[in-house]
């Protein structure tokens, strides 16, 4: 008898996410219709192909994977037991530590706009000094 009551509720949830896909499905046709009016009357421009653009957009994922990397490498270099790697991976950081902070400001802007965050106080002083 508790599993008949478990599936009444399972299908009154479904129900409820299916009917709901179709109020949002309906919602988003409304304002692609009052957007594309707006736009035939001149009151807004295009911006559905920025959007497309995005969707295929794999340049986060990839600036996520090479922000990764560095701890992959610690990870490894901690974990093998390998004196050798820990040792090429200490002179690493230290040249990477000896960068022009310049660079450092730069890498960081571009990785925040790549990720939609404004990164321009980096510029003015508002990271951390090194």
């Amino acid at each position: 008898m508790a599993w008949f009551g478990l599936a009444k509720i399972a299908l009154k949830a479904g129900a409820k996410i299916y009917s709901n896909r179709k109020k949002t499905k309906m919602a988003m046709s409304d304002a692609q219709l009052m957007h594309a009016e707006k736009m035939a009357r001149g009151e807004e421009t295009y911006q559905g192909k920025l959007l497309e653009s995005r969707d295929k957009d794999y340049k986060d994922e990839v600036v996520l994977a090479i922000l990764t990397l560095p701890i992959l490498v610690l990870a490894y270099g901690v974990w093998s037991d390998d004196p050798a790697a820990m040792d090429k991976i200490k002179v690493f950081c230290e040249h990477f530590q000896a960068l022009p902070q310049w660079f450092t400001n730069l890498w960081i802007l571009v990785v925040a706009s790549i990720f939609g965050i404004k990164g321009t106080q980096i510029f003015r002083g508002g990271a951390g000094k090194k």
